[in-house]
């Protein structure tokens, strides 16, 4: 169809078609080949340049000091020029971004990642595969099946076994509590006699997991429509894990107020104490009382494929579902998670069909489509990545590197129990530790104030990087270990950089002196 009329002639010749020209120029296509070469290779220079010249695992940089030069982009003036847009991001990105890599970063469960895995998430960039139906993804359905076939083996689920890649933990644990919740219900529709409505059946759903457990757990529980009161967490022992006398006790008190426990959520790997919870016990009080079973192993799966620590996971294997982390414990980028189930016919409670995408008439076919098991329906490839992990390093390489970590943790434990600067929470299971800076005579106060300076003037200064929580209502500073690269030195010396500067506040306060500037 030919341009012509009035529209043709209020827009003159360069505007119609100068857009298209300079666009196609940059898309990936057979004739741009070369071009997409050029530009990564551009692109993998800067950020390796970046790497290994990285002195600490920050900047310092505040928002105040980065929002200006980011805001003051306009994003309508392209410049036209690879180099030069990798040039303003250096200024505006790499040069202040958290580097994982560098050992001094402590913080969060953030980790390290492999080269394999980085080339499967160039490879899955550009080919750009949507995992929601097989006509756009072919073999990677496949791949990503055999990836969740072949971590259920390592759980040992059980030969009716499925799951899904989706994009974190807190994903992976929603779509566990909408199968739980819904599977509850249908448990009560079933049952004889009077049946409440759904909103009343749902007001009386509970789930229960250990007041060390994942927050996500209280928001799937919000945006499953449940109450708020709607999670009741039950204590942990002095190691932070779940007491199961607790556990069964409040099993029965919610029996006996007429409400129905949909879930219990154990956690192999808290975030802050690396706790693992008394998995066998807990599987058979659930099993004792019929409630499902939820593993929350985003953190401790990287134990599936551990040469010296795979036994700490076990009764993972009795689950009715279970999360894991690729992109914690096994050294992938983000994102790369999973949710894996002991039946595969409950994924069905996340299914919906659509004639434009998956019609019912696929399943008879036998056409897998992902998108029947996934509360997402666009989705990254990102099983590629875990896949060449797999295929150039194989498991208990990657074993081997999460078990450094685990052993250096405990190094740090026992370098802080032997420092009188310090006191120290737990014994980890894992690779976190939690602790003080603890001065003799110091009250309460003066003590959080301390610590929680301490942390915010190591990340000012960008030296080190170290996370914070709250124990028992006290202020306390955490490692979190997820690289190998890091040393006993390392952890030594970001002790000597936190004492420094909480002893500092602490002599300061003391004195009567009440500016603190951080820094």
């Amino acid at each position: 169809m030919s341009l012509s009329g009035p529209t043709a002639a209020a827009l003159p010749p360069a505007a119609v078609r100068a857009p298209a020209a300079t666009g196609r120029a940059h898309l990936f296509h057979t004739g741009s080949v070369e071009h997409y070469r050029r530009v990564l290779a551009d692109g993998i220079d800067r950020v390796a340049g970046r790497v290994a010249t990285a002195e600490t695992p920050f900047t310092g940089v505040t928002p105040e000091q980065l929002a200006p030069r980011i805001n003051g982009i306009d994003l309508d003036r392209p410049l036209g020029d690879t180099g030069a847009a990798l040039d303003e991001l250096q200024d505006v990105y790499l040069r202040d971004a958290v580097y994982f890599h560098h050992p001094r970063y402590l913080a969060h469960l953030n980790c390290p990642v492999v080269i394999p895995a980085l080339l499967g998430e160039a490879v899955l960039s550009a080919v750009n595969s949507s995992m929601d139906t097989w006509d756009q993804s072919a073999g990677g359905t496949l791949i990503e099946r055999r990836l969740i076939d072949w971590t259920a083996q390592r759980i040992g689920l059980g030969p009716a076994a499925d799951g899904v890649f989706t994009s974190g933990g807190t994903q992976s644990n929603l779509q566990a509590m909408l199968l739980a919740r819904e599977e509850a219900c249908a448990r009560a529709a079933g049952r004889p006699g009077v049946r409440p409505s759904r909103p009343e059946a749902l007001s009386r759903l509970r789930i229960i997991t250990s007041v060390a457990g994942h927050f996500s757990v209280q928001k799937a529980a919000k945006l499953l429509g449940l109450g708020a009161d709607a999670v009741v967490t039950v204590a942990t022992d002095a190691d932070r894990r779940m007491r199961t006398d607790e556990l069964a006790a409040t099993i029965e008190r919610c029996r006996r107020d007429g409400l129905t426990v949909m879930a219990v959520v154990a956690t192999a790997g808290t975030t802050d104490f690396g706790s693992i919870d008394p998995l066998p016990a807990i599987a058979d009080v659930c099993a004792a009382a019929g409630v499902w079973l939820h593993v929350d192993a985003a953190y401790g799966c990287g134990l599936l494929v551990s040469p010296t620590r795979r036994y700490l996971l076990d009764g993972v294997e009795r689950a009715d579902s279970v999360t894991v982390d690729y992109h914690k414990s096994f050294f992938q980028p983000v994102s790369s998670s999973a949710l894996l189930v002991r039946e595969a016919r409950v994924l069905r409670h996340a299914t919906w069909h659509a004639d434009y995408l998956n019609p019912a008439r696929a399943v008879e076919q036998r056409i897998p489509n992902q998108v029947d098991k996934s509360i997402q329906t666009t989705r990254r490839f990102d099983a590629l990545k875990l896949w060449l992990t797999l295929r150039i390093m194989g498991p208990e390489a990657i074993g081997a590197l999460f078990d450094e970590v685990v052993d250096r943790a405990d190094a740090a434990w026992r370098l802080l129990t032997e420092d009188p600067r310090f006191e120290v929470v737990t014994r980890s299971q894992l690779s976190t530790v939690v602790f003080r800076y603890l001065p003799t005579g110091a009250g309460r106060r003066l003590v959080d104030d301390a610590n929680l300076y301490a942390r915010e003037a190591l990340a000012a200064s960008g030296a080190a990087l170290v996370a914070g929580t709250r124990v028992d209502g006290a202020h306390h500073l955490k490692f979190t270990l997820l690289n190998p690269e890091t040393t006993v030195d390392d952890v030594a010396h970001v002790l000597d950089l936190i004492a420094e500067h909480a002893g500092w506040y602490v002599r300061t306060r003391t004195a009567g002196e009440l500016s603190c500037p951080v820094g």
